[in-house]
């Protein structure tokens, strides 16, 4: 199956200095894009694509739409899709009261199985083609979250959530139950189709010292595997789980002490880092994910991503929705509260940079950008066509936008489900069937 796709391309070599940093990316105003069985074959001019392909080639013209990378999501909870826009006061209020109860019923392999389905169509319409999910405690979540990935060929990292503490007793595992089922969902599902398994631990609060053991063990015989859990998002759960760690130096010392910082450890939140954190988490080679929408309806701070990129010791960076504490399935509408934060942190974010981090930046913060997050030849065709005129104010808005610039920033702060025009996974069209 051999697709060419017509359409403006862009595509980030490496982090925007500014807008004016045109060696950052590549840009072509009428490009052409060759998918041959979901592989980027060729990218440039499309006079000289067209030559290039085979005379059967199907063809698709999207001008004058853009044509970027699939939106990659760093952090979000599969089993929180009906938690989303719950009222509460802060993060252990809104656990407590809302998100406990609900991933309790993810026992039933039914449930799962229908939230799975609503889950993967909301990250197909808003233009999301990876993401990185925290399932629910039990075994059954897992096995519908990667089942459904696998079914629509997509590129997907999620674990199921260890946690035998400070939760309803349907929420718990053990240190022993926890290992096991951790490794039984590896067995099944890690590198099947596209699969990633991440170790999960949800956060230091919910594991005892002995699940935190057990998860060293499972990071030592997976070195591989990606590790995601949770770090200093609110002063709270600060402030309890330096109670329940008394001989950590801090929050960030606890995962170190496990074996649980390096490379491939996704820490979400991050919000109220010491410079001793920030310091470790840059030496680990770690990755902060901010989770903007999330972080202001919550109320837990503002991450300071501007201070965290430029200090001596850097700070990787990854972005995300975290449904369902975050507000919004759209990458777009997260990178807009991004720059909010930024602008009350007197920082700016320009809009390059945030295309940037939804894109290459979190494919580089997972270590799969030579799969994902550029239109790299040889790399995965996920793919998204962005509609700068997708509303009446939107376009009305269009008619005097004079850069790519200006035009990325529309999009960003007006632009939602309705700005993806199509969503391709693996070279092929998916968002235009669920409509």
């Amino acid at each position: 199956m051999t697709t060419l796709l017509r359409g403006r391309l862009l595509s980030f070599k490496r982090a925007p200095q500014g807008l004016d940093d045109t060696d950052s990316y590549t840009y072509e105003s009428d490009g052409g894009l060759l998918i041959e069985n979901g592989i980027i074959a060729a990218i440039g001019p499309y006079a000289t694509i067209k030559a290039q392909a085979p005379g059967d080639v199907t063809e698709v013209d999207h001008r004058p739409h853009l044509i970027l990378p699939g939106l990659i999501d760093m952090h979000l909870h599969f089993p929180q899709m009906q938690v989303i826009a719950s009222y509460a006061a802060n993060l252990l209020e809104w656990l407590n009261t809302y998100t406990f109860p609900e991933e309790c019923r993810f026992v039933e392999s039914a449930h799962a199985e229908r939230i799975a389905t609503h889950f993967y169509n909301e990250l197909i319409r808003h233009g999301t083609t990876t993401a990185v999910a925290y399932c629910s405690v039990h075994k059954t979540s897992a096995d519908a979250f990667f089942s459904e990935a696998m079914r629509r060929n997509m590129r997907m990292v999620g674990g199921k959530v260890m946690m035998d503490r400070h939760a309803p007793q349907g929420l718990l595992d053990t240190p022993e139950t926890g290992y096991d089922e951790t490794r039984e969902v590896i067995a099944d599902w890690h590198g099947k189709g596209r699969n990633h398994v991440a170790i999960t631990p949800r956060f230091a609060i919910t594991s005892t010292p002995a699940q935190m053991e057990a998860t060293a063990a499972l990071a030592r015989e997976f070195p591989d595997l990606h590790i995601q859990t949770h770090l200093s998002e609110n002063h709270d759960e600060i402030k309890f789980t330096g109670e329940l760690y008394p001989e950590a130096i801090d929050y960030t010392d606890i995962y170190a002490r496990y074996g649980l910082l390096g490379p491939k450890s996704l820490f979400g939140h991050a919000i109220h880092l010491s410079e001793r954190e920030a310091d470790a988490m840059s030496e680990a080679g770690a990755v902060a994910v901010h989770c903007p929408t999330s972080n202001l309806f919550l109320g837990s701070g503002l991450f300071p991503l501007k201070a965290l990129a430029r200090r001596e010791k850097p700070v990787r960076i990854g972005v995300a929705t975290d449904i369902g504490g975050g507000s919004s399935y759209s990458m777009l509408r997260t990178m807009d509260e991004a720059y909010k934060i930024q602008q009350l942190l007197g920082e700016r974010l320009n809009p390059l940079e945030s295309y940037y981090y939804m894109t290459r930046g979190n494919a580089e913060a997972l270590s799969l950008v030579d799969k994902i997050g550029t239109l790299d030849t040889g790399t995965e065709a996920d793919l998204i066509i962005l509609n700068a005129a997708a509303t009446p104010a939107m376009a009305l808005k269009m008619e005097v936008v004079k850069s790519l610039a200006e035009e990325l920033f529309l999009v960003q702060t007006m632009g939602d489900d309705r700005a993806i025009a199509e969503t391709y996974v693996a070279g092929k069209p998916m968002k235009s069937i669920l409509q």
